[in-house]
């Protein structure tokens, strides 16, 4: 077990005797990616007190009560589980003012109230999918990956008001390939992240990091990117666009909750896609097949060939899987 007790100093740091108290951790959490954060965090010893996470919901055909990722770990390591409704809720700010954390982590959880994130000592740090400022909101991987970014990363930070806005602690950078899929980045961060953040509570109980205000940034002098939630209308592929911005889309779509267009009046999501930068014969978003190995679109400088596909009411499939059952009306 690694040990702590609480001591301020002058610089507004804060660090511990690592021979006394143990440090208490609160963990806030929902889904797969945070379990990542929250398994290095127990196996770095850390205390952790408690796990917020959201409630059990109804899923699948028979409509089951389903845990969240965070609590299946949690309740495999017999850790203390609050699942509020509300986090303004009395009762529920009362039982989590008893744990009395020193510090509370928070990956991928909803937006927390003030009286929440500055409860404890120390405040609360959470864990981002991006390379702050750039990408605040609530979906950075996808956003980095359709913007065609060659790089992201994650950053650890201090809750402040206004969202994803705190002073930065920690930051690590990776590189995103040309054909990498929102899925892909997102597991190659979750492991990044998740030692990232061992070593920013390190780095505070020690008093080894250095707040910085995200003002102070070099590349907030660039033009900042924004990483909304994703809705329906994000997702329908424009093909009067460039292959490279289809291709973009598709992938930062991948695998969730996927890019779309039509094909014989029925929803097709592409999952993966290849670029091929040619002058098309086709008119813009048609389409062309052997009916044996390739589909491929028509975009304004090119075409974009599907490898992965799924029709409205059929499973997910490569394309020769696709063609060799299908046919076509059009």
């Amino acid at each position: 077990m690694i040990e702590y007790k609480l001591k301020q100093k002058e610089n507004k740091a804060t660090t511990f005797d690592m021979s006394l108290q143990p440090l208490r951790i609160v963990f806030m959490g929902t889904p797969e990616f945070a379990v990542a954060s929250l398994d290095a965090l127990v196996n770095a010893g850390y205390n952790v007190v408690g796990v917020i996470t959201a409630p059990d919901k109804p899923a699948g055909r028979g409509m089951q009560l389903q845990q969240s990722a965070v609590k299946k770990y949690a309740v495999e390591h017999h850790l203390k589980v609050l699942q509020p409704e509300k986090l303004k809720n009395p009762d529920f700010l009362a039982e989590l003012k008893s744990l009395n954390a020193d510090l509370q982590i928070v990956v991928a959880f909803r937006m927390l109230p003030e009286v929440v994130w500055n409860m404890p000592p120390m405040g609360s740090v959470n864990l981002h999918g991006s390379l702050l400022p750039q990408y605040r909101g609530a979906a950075p991987i996808n956003w980095a990956v359709i913007n065609g970014e060659k790089q992201t990363g994650v950053t650890t930070f201090k809750l402040k008001h206004e969202i994803d806005t705190g002073d930065i602690l920690l930051q690590e950078s990776f590189p995103i390939g040309e054909n990498d899929t929102a899925g892909e980045v997102h597991d190659t961060m979750k492991a990044i992240g998740a030692a990232v953040l061992v070593r920013t509570v390190k780095g505070l109980a020690e008093g080894l990091l250095t707040e910085t205000p995200q003002s102070e940034i070099a590349n907030l002098q660039s033009k900042i990117q924004h990483a909304p939630k994703i809705f329906t209308e994000t997702c329908k592929i424009d093909f009067t666009k460039t292959v490279a911005e289809v291709h973009n889309l598709i992938r930062g779509l991948s695998p969730f909750p996927g890019a779309f267009t039509m094909l014989d009046g029925k929803t097709l999501k592409i999952y993966k896609s290849e670029k091929q930068i040619t002058e098309p014969k086709l008119a813009v978003g048609n389409y062309e097949t052997d009916g044996k190995t390739f589909l491929r679109f028509a975009c304004t400088d090119g075409y974009i060939t599907v490898k992965e596909l799924q029709l409205e009411g059929k499973k997910k499939m490569l394309v020769e899987d696709f063609l060799r059952g299908y046919r076509f009306t059009s």
